[in-house]
């Protein structure tokens, strides 16, 4: 039998203008879009090491300040077990326990205020809103974040201390309860914010899985999205914390400013925060009242630095270890 003709052969395909320039040894030839990717790197790069160097001179800067009232005056023992914050008296002491003691108890009943309402907040949002009503309320958490503290430090002076005055029959409303309640709103939009991305984070397969075997929508929250994103949540709690601890306007204006340790959440207090703020801008420059206010800096630095890694580690080494 004759053969069959074989198929014309296929035309060349033209050579692409990339490997032309290749072939011509123009591979690395420096264009605007190799200067402006250059630019960005060489932003970003600043940008993300600035944050630390700001971080290192300000910590570097309050340590100076106290290292003298820290290696020559202070008495660890009157320090951290005396309730006597008296730096302008003729014999000064410098116990730092009731301002401890005020900073704890706010911030204790912060967290009893904010973590429910937080974390209640962002599983309604993560597993229930849909929609439009899902982006609301996203951002209605995210504009009472943006409400200045020193707004809600004037919430507190005017409005909350009447109602605890009316509700509870006190005598004066600027205590623990107010500030506690306070610094609780002003933490739970952050709170909830880190929440709710943990929920999100959780993979739709779990609620998949559990549905299929007949689970009802609160047993797949309980059961499985809760543990799940456990990690994240707790790391959001302690961002909280740090929130907390460090607010200085809002406690100042809320909590009474008075030194002495709690015994009810109808006592006022004075925080730490509060005390340098209050005091820092009458003292004279290199005094030992002075130096101590920045050796509370310090401590302040040091105890918030230490949530924020803990909530850190926390979240990255739950990650690692699923």
């Amino acid at each position: 039998m004759p053969s069959e003709p074989s198929a014309p052969a296929a035309p060349a395909s033209p050579t692409p203008p990339s490997l032309r320039r290749v072939r011509h040894g123009d591979l690395h030839r420096r264009d605007w879009a190799w200067y402006q990717d250059k630019g960005v790197t060489a932003v970003v790069f600043v940008g993300g090491v600035s944050a630390i160097v700001f971080i290192l001179g300000i910590f570097v800067f309050i340590t100076k300040e106290g290292l003298g009232f820290i290696l020559h005056t202070l008495d660890l023992k009157e320090f951290f077990t005396s309730p006597a914050w008296r730096p302008t008296s003729r014999n000064p002491t410098y116990g730092a326990l009731a301002l401890i003691a005020g900073t704890a108890s706010v911030t204790g009943l912060a967290m009893v205020v904010s973590v429910p309402f937080s974390l209640g907040a962002a599983i309604f949002i993560g597993e229930f809103a849909r929609g439009k009503l899902r982006e609301s309320l996203k951002i209605l958490v995210e504009l009472l974040a943006a409400i200045p503290s020193v707004v809600w430090g004037f919430i507190g002076l005017t409005i909350m201390n009447r109602v605890i005055i009316d509700l509870f029959h006190v005598p004066v409303g600027l205590n623990v309860l107010n500030a506690g309640i306070i610094l609780g709103l002003m933490a739970a939009p952050i709170m909830t914010t880190i929440a709710e991305d943990s929920l999100k984070a959780v993979p739709d397969t779990y609620r998949e899985a559990a549905e299929a075997m007949g689970a009802t929508r609160w047993q797949i929250i309980w059961k499985v999205v809760i543990p799940s994103a456990k990690n994240g949540l707790l790391g959001a709690v302690l961002l909280g914390v740090g929130r907390g601890f460090g607010e200085t306007m809002a406690v100042l204006m809320a909590s009474g400013h008075s030194i002495n340790i709690p015994h009810s959440v109808f006592d006022s207090v004075r925080a730490l925060t509060a005390t340098i703020a209050a005091e820092l801008g009458e003292v004279s420059n290199g005094s030992d009242h002075y130096q101590a206010l920045f050796t509370l800096g310090i401590l302040l630095f040091v105890v918030t630095f230490i949530i924020n890694l803990t909530a850190d580690l926390i979240v990255r080494g739950v990650g690692k270890a699923e």
